[in-house]
């Protein structure tokens, strides 16, 4: 038996009366229990569009940023990048005026001459809470205390990871030339073809609150946001890809509304799919959510979801002001949907 084995069998046996089939899953409570996983604005908008339909909701967050205040952070403190743990927190804060002027507050950068210029007050206070407690995940479920948070942030491994990419490309001057592209800062913005990614290290220990989250979901969300550096992370995590690919949770992956400039150039919605299937090719997955005025040719994207076990839900999810980004009611109504028409009768709650 692998360390990675045993310690996912060690998770699973903390988690009481799971369920025997995903047909038949037994749901405790009115409400499903939804994982989204991912990582910057993505999983921003798909929480603040998760939060308004279930009241347990746990993020799982990308810990690769090393740009900004989080990358200052890591290498001054050699602590995991706190900013996008610090979005999520955000975005989970509630509507009333408690949680919008914490969200503000927490999301507040100082402006200044000085060694705080840049940082964000809500990083600081995690990383304050770090040394204090000592425990990254008691840290966060005190400032989600805190804030009011509807919903519980983790982070996705237990260390600091650098996301390195293979781009074609890189150099416009050597178009064919394979390079090594290391942060993930520098990813999200590369020029080229980026061919794959991985991170360092490469056998990461997942949080095992996060892979328990994983294995007692009803359903899990995976997308939108930056695909290489905010997506596919988490399938770089062995113990955490192992738990998504054998939780008996139905999967949603949610798509982009258009390709990010140097990262995603160029990408068709079905080419999303493909390139996720090459980093976890034995994950499946249930449904495929896009933003139908995104979806120029719906056979194909149809076609790569059936490959990877799922159907294609189109609805209007995008921004009514042509903004790429997504509108967090309507989002939340596409959720809905999907939650109440696969794998479950009558309502939530």
């Amino acid at each position: 038996m692998t360390g990675r084995t045993s310690r996912l069998r060690r998770v699973r046996r903390l988690v009481p009366g799971r369920a025997r089939g995903r047909e038949g899953r037994a749901y405790t409570g009115a409400q499903p229990k939804v994982v989204a996983l991912g990582g910057g604005h993505g999983l921003s908008a798909s929480l603040a569009a998760l939060r308004r339909i279930t009241g347990d909701l746990t993020a799982v967050v990308t810990v690769a940023d090393d740009g900004g205040s989080s990358g200052r952070l890591r290498d001054e403190l050699g602590v995991l990048p706190p900013g996008d743990l610090r979005k999520a927190l955000a975005a989970l804060c509630g509507d009333d005026d408690w949680g919008q002027t914490w969200a503000r507050v927490i999301q507040h950068r100082f402006a200044s001459e000085g060694d705080l210029h840049g940082h964000a007050v809500g990083n600081l206070l995690i990383v304050a809470l770090w040394e204090q407690l000592g425990d990254p995940v008691s840290a966060l479920d005190l400032v989600g205390k805190l804030l009011g948070a509807h919903g519980r942030v983790l982070p996705m491994s237990a260390v600091p990871l650098e996301l390195q990419a293979l781009v074609r490309g890189h150099d416009p001057a050597e178009p064919d030339t394979i390079s090594t592209v290391r942060g993930q800062a520098t990813v999200a913005l590369t020029p080229g073809d980026v061919q794959s990614v991985h991170v360092v290290p490469e056998d990461p220990p997942a949080v095992p609150e996060a892979v328990e989250a994983v294995l007692d979901a009803d359903w899990v969300v995976l997308g939108p946001g930056s695909w290489f550096s905010s997506v596919i992370p988490h399938l770089l995590v062995p113990e955490l890809l192992q738990a998504l690919q054998e939780t008996k949770a139905r999967r949603v992956l949610s798509l982009n509304l258009a390709p990010q400039p140097g990262e995603t150039d160029g990408f068709s919605p079905q080419r999303h799919l493909e390139v996720l299937a090459r980093h976890a090719p034995k994950l499946a997955l249930d449904v495929v959510l896009a933003d139908e005025a995104a979806v120029p040719d719906r056979e194909s994207l149809t076609d790569a979801a059936k490959r990877l076990g799922a159907t294609v839900e189109l609805a209007p999810v995008a921004s009514p002001d042509g903004s790429p980004t997504h509108d967090r009611e309507l989002l939340a109504a596409a959720y809905d949907r999907i939650f109440r028409m696969h794998g479950r009768i009558g309502p939530w709650r």
